[in-house]
């Protein structure tokens, strides 16, 4: 069995968004439904504009699944576009500050940003949430929880108790059109975007993603390569209009003293069937990461959406064909899209997750990659126990 990866293709406004994923055991139950609730909730969220009432992304796999479960071949699928339209939409000649518009056309010699928007569209997203959701579906199989969900829009920013449940903090989320679990907060934020909405202006925020139920020992420090927490942010950050990542404290570290960074250790022997195997932390602001590995604790990361660049008011910008000064061309865009980016971040998460699961544990079926999970697990809760236990 190969690396577990995948790729996308399609444009905006193209006939369809395509994700080809290889490396996926044979034996997997794939749930077409689950996949397709977490397309809808990609679509959903307060702030979106028209094209998410065009839309209606189910996924239609092509390959790689007989009756429901993996065969170990590529699964190829596609989510088609209702909005196909891509030889008719007009050129682009005024880039967007902040959007691809001007570097794309630059690197590519037209003065048409058409063809970089397209594919730098944030409708991409939805190749990589489809292939996260069936990335989930093996997570599944080992008790690994992934949950994402909004902590800042404008300046309101949500509390989320670490000790909450992944089926708590779902169950939160999901009884607001804005995706927070605190709703002490829903309506200020939801007043902050229709108040830009009423600007004809765009607003950012922050998305949280809590990765529950990850045994220690996934990645590696022996190649810089391999450390999964840059791993999570290079996913994460690669999101359209993301341009921050954090993991645990994050950027808090810089200024606290060492004292009162690191995570003490304890070991409770009444946890050790749990995912931390009985060592326990007094925090996690590690946040579940350290040295490029899991430690057993929580992965906690977040990464910062700026506002979205395509303003109803415009910008200046030039027009590439005159060098004159111009507001820059609107696309039909949303007001805010960080809800959605959350269900964006939360899938790219749950991807890098099962790419480390299986490089740990790889096997060409599910039942070969569940052995060597069993055995690992079992063998390392007798360290020290057992003074063969780590020959």
């Amino acid at each position: 069995m190969g690396l577990l990866d995948y790729r996308t293709a399609g444009e905006s406004h193209g006939a369809a968004v395509v994700v080809l994923i290889e490396g996926m055991p044979a034996g997997v139950p794939l749930d077409v439904d689950k996949v397709n609730a977490e397309l809808r909730r990609r679509q959903g969220g307060y702030g979106r504009g028209g094209r998410q009432r065009i839309e209606q992304d189910t996924l239609e796999v092509l390959s790689g699944v007989r009756q429901g479960r993996t065969i170990g071949s590529p699964i190829a699928a596609r989510i088609t576009n209702r909005d196909y339209r891509i030889d008719e939409a007009p050129p682009v000649h005024r880039p967007r500050p902040g959007h691809a518009d001007l570097a794309g056309s630059v690197k590519w010699l037209t003065t048409d940003c058409r063809e970089t928007l397209e594919r730098a569209s944030a409708r991409e997203t939805a190749g990589r949430v489809a292939a996260g959701a069936i990335a989930k579906c093996l997570l599944d199989e080992f008790g690994i929880d992934v949950v994402g969900f909004v902590v800042q829009i404008g300046s309101f920013i949500a509390h989320a108790d670490d000790g909450l449940s992944a089926d708590e903090l779902r169950k939160a989320r999901d009884a607001n059109e804005v995706y927070c679990p605190d709703r002490t907060v829903v309506k200020p934020m939801t007043d902050t975007i229709r108040e830009a909405k009423k600007n004809k202006d765009t607003c950012g925020g922050i998305v949280e993603v809590r990765v529950l139920g990850v045994p220690p020992g996934l990645g590696s420090c022996w190649r810089w390569q391999d450390k999964l927490d840059g791993r999570l942010m290079q996913a994460v950050g690669s999101i359209q209009a993301f341009k921050g990542v954090e993991i645990g404290l994050g950027f808090g570290c810089a200024e606290r003293p060492g004292s009162q960074v690191h995570d003490e250790i304890d070991y409770d022997a009444a946890q050790r069937d749990r995912p931390s195997l009985g060592f326990v932390r007094r925090s996690n602001n590690a946040g579940g990461l350290e040295g490029g590995m899991t430690n057993g604790q929580p992965i906690v990361l977040r990464g910062v959406m700026k506002p979205i660049s395509t303003l109803l008011r415009g910008l200046d910008s030039v027009n590439l064909n005159t060098k004159q000064a111009e507001r820059s061309d609107y696309e039909r865009s949303d007001v805010c899209a960080v809800p959605a980016a959350s269900v964006v971040a939360e899938n790219v998460t749950a991807f890098e997750i099962a790419r480390a699961l299986l490089e740990k544990f790889a096997g060409d079926t599910l039942g070969e990659v569940r052995a060597a999970y069993d055995y690992y697990v079992t063998t390392a809760r007798r360290l020290g126990a057992n003074p063969d236990a780590n020959e």
